[in-house]
């Protein structure tokens, strides 16, 4: 385990995970097991589907449960440089084909979610623009690669 890389989260990541963590432990899998208890009740089980749903629903609960502990236990919390991309920086970065501009949150692999915005750093957009400075230019190395500009880099 000493050679195994850090997974790198920021602040917020770090408690949004604790968070869904508690909700696991204090909340769902508790519902589910009483479920499983009800179902169980019920008599046969080899044709119950309740107990079948709620003893699946127990799985996924506790290897998410296992994964978030895993993830917390092996995290470092990073913070974003003032002046260069880093996790945790939010870098407004404009298409130089189009001048389209977009707006990202660099974060660690784990909790990336374009849809909400964040960008993981081991995405080519996120290699690409790592350490890089505001006014920077650099070809994302892609199938069709492209350029891009970067306007903006804001930290908290």
């Amino acid at each position: 385990m000493a050679n195994e890389k850090k997974i790198q989260l920021t602040k917020e990541g770090y408690d949004n995970l604790q968070a869904e963590l508690r909700q696991l432990l204090d909340v769902e899998q508790p519902a589910v097991k009483e479920q499983l208890s009800e179902a169980r009740s019920q008599g046969d089980l080899s044709e119950n589907a309740d107990y079948d749903a709620a003893r699946n629903r127990l799985s996924e609960i506790e290897d998410r449960i296992k994964t978030i502990e895993y993830n917390l236990a092996n995290s470092v919390i990073v913070k974003g440089k003032s002046n260069k991309v880093a996790l945790g920086s939010t870098v407004e970065i404009e298409f130089l084909s189009t001048h389209a501009r977009q707006t990202f949150l660099i974060v660690g692999t784990v909790e990336s979610d374009i849809s909400k915005g964040k960008l993981s750093n081991d995405s080519p957009v996120g290699r690409a623009i790592m350490d890089k400075q505001v006014g920077d230019e650099v070809e994302i190395e892609v199938a069709k690669p492209y350029k891009i500009k970067i306007v903006s880099i804001t930290t908290d």
